[in-house]
């Protein structure tokens, strides 16, 4: 339990740090750390990495750091593809 801790500590960290780096930190850990098949380790990291990016994304807003059409035409072109590369991996 407590490896999985220390990973989520580093993985915030480096994120909070340099905005980025959480699935850097964190698909190896899982990888070579807990043992996780590849698939599940990168299913896990994106979901560990949400609340991260969820948090930022606010601390961004309230300081009017966002450029709302640029963030939402990409998030619309990201969605709309997810589910085919989702399924081919």
């Amino acid at each position: 339990m407590w490896k999985k801790i220390l990973i989520g500590l580093t993985a915030g960290i480096i994120n909070g740090l340099f905005t980025s780096g959480g699935g850097l930190i964190l698909v190896p850990a899982f990888l070579y750390v807990l043992k996780m098949e590849p698939k599940k380790a990168r299913a896990t990291s994106i979901f560990c990495i949400l609340p991260m990016v969820i948090i930022t994304a606010i601390f961004y807003g309230k300081s009017e750091l966002i450029n709302w059409k640029t963030g939402i035409l990409c998030a619309i072109g990201g969605i709309t593809r997810r589910p085919v590369w989702c399924k081919a991996s």
